[in-house]
């Protein structure tokens, strides 16, 4: 990262000027570009809507406060979702600590998430587990799946598939080289493909059965 007293740069210096200078306007309108696909990557990674809403505020009250540390050495959304991945992963290490300790599990928090936050639903383009059923059936299987797909998988997974971000994007938001990204994302579609397959196994013996 450069120097603390170097200005930002690149296509978003004037705006990020703007909120250097704790302009309450250009905050609002930071909130208003942003705000929904931040929550719907959230929403998508953590699986609670009430706590999704949540975050999602601590997301740019972040933001506010750290905005004169970026430089603009990448885009200025890309910086914004480093900064709610690492929020979702604080959370999502407590909701662990939680579980442990008797609170939900992951299949029940999957009732309750919605994975579209009002867009379609994609895992990508390689192995896509929604070529096997389509509509609410499918939304609801493959919201299951994801929920249960370990978080360094499903973060990535989420960002590349859902948010269709390069890997050069997530590889900067997640910390990690190219490569890994590439790995990690391979082996996350994987998984969630085996998951949906599993869940459909099981529903199909249940209606045999019955």
């Amino acid at each position: 990262m450069s120097d603390e007293g170097e200005e930002p740069r690149g296509p978003d210096a004037a705006f990020v000027l703007r909120l250097v200078a704790r302009d309450e306007t250009a905050f609002n309108e930071l909130v208003e570009l942003y705000e929904r696909r931040v929550h719907a990557l959230v929403y998508r990674m953590i699986g609670r809507r009430e706590e999704a809403e949540e975050v999602t505020q601590d997301v740019f009250v972040q933001v506010f406060k750290a905005i004169d540390r970026f430089r603009g050495e990448s885009k200025l959304s890309t910086w914004i979702f480093r900064v709610a991945v690492n929020l979702c992963k604080n959370r999502m290490k407590y909701n662990a600590r939680r579980v442990s300790a008797g609170g939900q599990d992951l299949e029940t928090i999957a009732e309750h998430t919605s994975l579209d936050g009002g867009r379609g639903v994609s895992t990508g383009t390689v192995e896509r587990p929604d070529e096997l059923m389509e509509g609410v059936q499918l939304e609801h299987i493959v919201k299951r799946a994801l929920a249960g797909l370990e978080p360094e998988f499903r973060e990535l997974v989420v960002l590349c598939d859902v948010e269709d971000l390069s890997y050069e994007e997530i590889a900067e938001i997640a910390s990690l080289p190219v490569g890994t990204v590439k790995s990690r994302i391979h082996r996350g579609r994987k998984q969630l493909r085996a998951a949906v397959e599993q869940i459909l196994g099981a529903r199909g013996e249940r209606k045999r059965d019955g």
